[in-house]
């Protein structure tokens, strides 16, 4: 495991200008890059070629989602990017078709993925506070956890045959942030999931 593809899937907005993101984006390339990984970057705020976001997905290792949670899912951008890129990989980039025989179109949905060596990483940013998660008393989430809220998300990249790894999140960014400790949870998580490789 030594390439990591980091997608920063922030959208600016007036009140949110993707600052965090951005910051938890450069914080996870100099960290991995110290371990001796090599990192390659795509922010949905820059042009990106189809073909190189195909390419990118093919050569790593590990993808890390770097993104806040907008209305309960990922921006707008990031969703167009899905559009894009992942249904340009259908023919054998990402997946072989959707896994189903003629013989059989019933059975086996979603097995068609060919990043069958790739890991995944959610990393997310949000407002809710991490109390409003898996705990039923709680009104909003019903009991649910973060992942149920991204199940549609791990859905995608299972389609790919991609394997998770754990998520990270912050939460409560805006009314009561803790961005610093943040940060040092953040690099724990990395420390905990990323080893130091033997060149580095």
């Amino acid at each position: 495991m030594k390439n990591v593809f980091i997608i920063n899937a922030h959208e600016a907005y007036p009140f949110s200008e993707g600052k965090l993101n951005a910051t938890l984006v450069h914080r996870a390339k100099t960290h991995l890059t110290q371990k001796g990984y090599d990192v390659r970057i795509t922010t949905m705020k820059d042009d990106y070629d189809v073909e190189q976001e195909l390419a990118n997905h093919q050569w790593a290792d590990v993808l890390i989602l770097q993104s806040p949670v907008n209305w309960m899912e990922v921006p707008w951008s990031f969703n167009r990017y899905m559009d894009t890129v992942y249904s340009a990989g259908m023919g054998g980039q990402l997946c072989d078709g959707d896994g189903r025989s003629r013989q059989d179109p019933s059975q086996q949905y979603g097995t068609g993925g060919t990043l069958t060596n790739t890991k995944y990483m959610l990393s997310l940013t949000l407002n809710a506070p991490k109390a409003a998660f898996d705990d039923p008393n709680q009104w909003f989430f019903e009991g649910k956890g973060l992942d149920d809220l991204f199940w549609p998300m791990h859905l995608n990249f299972k389609f790919f045959g991609m394997h998770p790894m754990k998520t990270f999140a912050c939460f409560d960014v805006m009314k009561n942030p803790d961005i610093e400790n943040d940060f040092i949870r953040f690099e724990a998580h990395l420390n905990k999931h990323f080893e130091l490789l033997p060149s580095a």
